[in-house]
C-alpha cells in the first residue's frame, strides 16, 4: 500500500493527484503531515506543495468537469470527514481517465457519496448564515462564535461581507481555533493565543462588551418570548429547524 502524505490543504490534495499520475502510483491512503502511519505499508510518498502543479491539475479538471462540479470538489474537501481525501482522489482520477464527464453518473459510488457530502456541507453553511449571532464589543467590533460540523467559514465570507459591509466583525470557529476578521476592506484569517472569551460558548467577557450589549440581548430575548405562541409550540419541529447545538450561541435560547 502506498501512502501519500500532504499538507492538509485542497491545493495539496491536487498535488497528490499530480504526483500519483507522475509516479504511476495509486494511493492506498492519503494522510496529512503528522498523522499516524499504519503498521503495514509499502511506501510513504511525501508530497510537497507546488502551486504550479496544483494549478495544472485544477485547470485540467475544469476542462473535464462543469463549474458546479469543480465547486463541489472544493466544498466537499471542507467537510473534513474521514477518508474524504480518498473519495476526492478517486473522483478526480476517474474524471481524468474518462472521455466524458462523470459528474452525473450517480451509479458510481464515489460520485454518489460526494454528492451527499456536498449537500451536508452546503446545508451547514446555510445554517451558519442563519444562526450566527454577533456580540458588540466596547471598541465597536462585532464578534460571533461558531462551531460548525464542517469547516464552512470559507463558504460564508461573501455573505457577511455583503450583509455587514459597514461594520468590523470577527466570526470565530471555536472547534478549529481560527477566525475571519473583516476590517471594512478585506477579510483575513486570525488566531487567538489567549482568547478573551468563554471557549465553551464564545461569550465575550463582560468587560469587553459594549455597555449596552447585554441590554440588547435581554431585549431580544424578551421580544422572542413575547412573540412565542405557547399553545402552538412543537418541540420536535423546533429542534428539527433549529438544532440544539446552536442554542448556546443564541441570546433568545439562553436561560
Amino acid at each position: 500500500m502506498n501512502i501519500f502524505v500532504y499538507d492538509k490543504t485542497f491545493e495539496g490534495l491536487l498535488n497528490v493527484v499530480f504526483e500519483a499520475f507522475l509516479q504511476k502510483k495509486i494511493p492506498g491512503m492519503i494522510l496529512g503531515e503528522g498523522e499516524i502511519l499504519p503498521l503495514i505499508y509499502d511506501e510513504v510518498i511525501h508530497v510537497n506543495a507546488d502551486e504550479q502543479k496544483a494549478e495544472r491539475v485544477w485547470s485540467g479538471l475544469k476542462k473535464k468537469l462543469s463549474k458546479d462540479a469543480c465547486e463541489m470538489l472544493s466544498v466537499c474537501y471542507l467537510s473534513e470527514l474521514p477518508n474524504v481525501e480518498m473519495l476526492l482522489f478517486a473522483y478526480m482520477f476517474k474524471a481524468f481517465q474518462n472521455t466524458k464527464s462523470i459528474e452525473t453518473n450517480f451509479g458510481d459510488p464515489h460520485v454518489l457519496e460526494l454528492s451527499k457530502i456536498y449537500k451536508k456541507v452546503s446545508r451547514e453553511a446555510e445554517r451558519m448564515r442563519m444562526f450566527v449571532r454577533f456580540q458588540k464589543a466596547a471598541d465597536d467590533l462585532f464578534f460571533a462564535p461558531v462551531e460548525p460540523l464542517h469547516n464552512v467559514l470559507p463558504l460564508i465570507i461573501e455573505h457577511f461581507q455583503d450583509r455587514f459591509a459597514d461594520q468590523k466583525w470577527i466570526i470565530y470557529d471555536l472547534k478549529r481555533k481560527y477566525g475571519l476578521f473583516y476590517d471594512l476592506r478585506t477579510v483575513e484569517e486570525i488566531h487567538f493565543d489567549n482568547p478573551l472569551f468563554n471557549t465553551l460558548n464564545g461569550q465575550l467577557d463582560s468587560q469587553l462588551m459594549a455597555e449596552d450589549e447585554l441590554k440588547f440581548q435581554k431585549l431580544w430575548k424578551n421580544y422572542f418570548d413575547s412573540m412565542t405562541i405557547k399553545q402552538r409550540i412543537n418541540p420536535k419541529l423546533h429542534v428539527q429547524h433549529l438544532p440544539r447545538r446552536f442554542w448556546k450561541y443564541l441570546p433568545e435560547k439562553r436561560k
